[in-house]
């Protein structure tokens, strides 16, 4: 038997369980893995430290609602206020106490490919650099000119739960979950070295802010 939409707002409201059901629904639409989905959903609920690599949107955790909005319509998903307000939801793991630990490393792309239109971009890079100051929240640039580098081979998560670590893959259509100890040391080492390609976190707010500053 399918879970319903209508049933799965029944079972997050009763069960307090921060839109879960929803979620896989959507994304059992989608296409998805739901126990993919579901194991790195509640581990990204959890988890004390996120170490994300992303080289082609603003991360979920950070996106705006008109950002966020903006990629689902990109994207040409169905349920759009739907998603857009599960993805706002999911944001309040950074409100929590106390919040997780985050190092986020974006390619230079993701802050310029105009995603929404100049005026989302504006509030979208303001609301980076809002995060960059946080004391739980490093955010760095891997600058165009480092070239071919490893993270080119795609997006990934890595999350941190009671020291245990898991790497949440993302892939065209849904993504994939590695726990495998060898898996995840080598997303580390792949972390690692794509954070030598990366700006400084002041050299980094300083290109966000002057690429801000050109869309207009």
């Amino acid at each position: 038997m399918k879970l319903l939409e209508k049933h799965a707002r029944v079972l997050d409201r009763e069960w307090g369980t921060h839109d879960l059901f929803q979620v896989l629904v959507l994304f059992a639409k989608a296409g998805h893995d739901p126990e993919w989905f579901k194991a790195h959903f509640e581990m990204e609920l959890s988890a004390s430290e996120l170490r994300i690599w992303e080289l082609a949107w603003i991360p979920g955790l950070f996106q705006t609602e008109a950002y966020a909005r903006a990629v689902a319509i990109g994207a040409g998903l169905r349920d759009i206020d739907a998603r857009v307000a599960i993805r706002m939801k999911r944001q309040e793991r950074l409100l929590q106490d106390p919040p997780p630990n985050l190092w986020v490393m974006l390619d230079e792309g993701v802050i310029t490919q105009p995603v929404g239109g100049a005026e989302v971009m504006r509030e979208q890079l303001a609301r980076l650099l809002e995060l960059n100051e946080q004391p739980n929240i490093s955010v760095r640039i891997v600058p165009q000119r480092a070239g071919a580098h490893v993270g080119r081979d795609g997006s990934f998560k890595i999350m941190t739960v009671d020291g245990n670590e898991a790497v949440y893959v993302e892939a065209n259509i849904g993504g994939r979950l590695a726990v495998d100890v060898a898996d995840v040391r080598s997303y580390r080492a792949s972390f690692d070295r794509i954070s030598d390609r990366a700006l400084p976190v002041d050299a980094s707010a300083e290109l966000i802010q002057q690429t801000m500053e050109r869309f207009k």
